[in-house]
């Protein structure tokens, strides 16, 4: 990672942003992990964190810059922030979805999860904008109805609900 995006997230782990940096990446196609930071020892001193371990790990998952922080266990990830990925078809849902919540990841609904370190993400079809910006308000009603019911979502069923089927 040679330069930095001018604006990227930081999140902030109790002591796993190295272990979660590389889950992500093992992920998404085209990413990759960068710089390693960590705690010397006033740095050390001054969080209470230990000296030599990873204070901070930049990574990149298919194009978007991140920080991971290891700050302690003083703040955690809410549904307030999450991750869109867009999907082109429903194999990709699948493969996200199923990777994001293994090993402890949680299923929510509306295509909505929480992986195994608590970061919540949206799993949904690419055509999902098109289809709930639709100026026909019935389609979006039907779609919206549909999405309602599911929790990783399910594009044949979703099209089939834009179409009135």
């Amino acid at each position: 990672m040679a330069k930095l995006q001018k604006i990227y997230p930081c999140l902030w782990f109790d002591n796993q942003a190295e272990e979660a940096a590389k889950f992500y990446v093992s992920i998404f196609k085209n990413s990759k992990l960068g710089h390693i930071a960590r705690y010397d020892e006033a740095s050390s001193k001054a969080s209470g964190r230990p000296k030599g371990s990873v204070m901070t790990v930049t990574f990149n998952l298919d194009g978007q810059d991140f920080m991971g922080l290891n700050g302690g266990p003083v703040f955690k990830f809410s549904e307030a922030i999450s991750f869109v990925v867009n999907c082109e078809n429903q194999e990709e849902i699948d493969y996200h979805w199923n990777k994001l919540t293994s090993d402890g990841g949680e299923e929510s609904v509306c295509g909505w999860l929480k992986d195994k370190y608590g970061l919540s993400w949206q799993i949904v079809p690419a055509v999902m904008d098109e289809m709930m910006s639709d100026k026909d308000k019935k389609k979006v009603e039907r779609v919206m109805k549909a999405m309602l019911q599911m929790k990783k979502l399910d594009i044949k069923k979703l099209q089939d609900a834009y179409d009135g089927k």
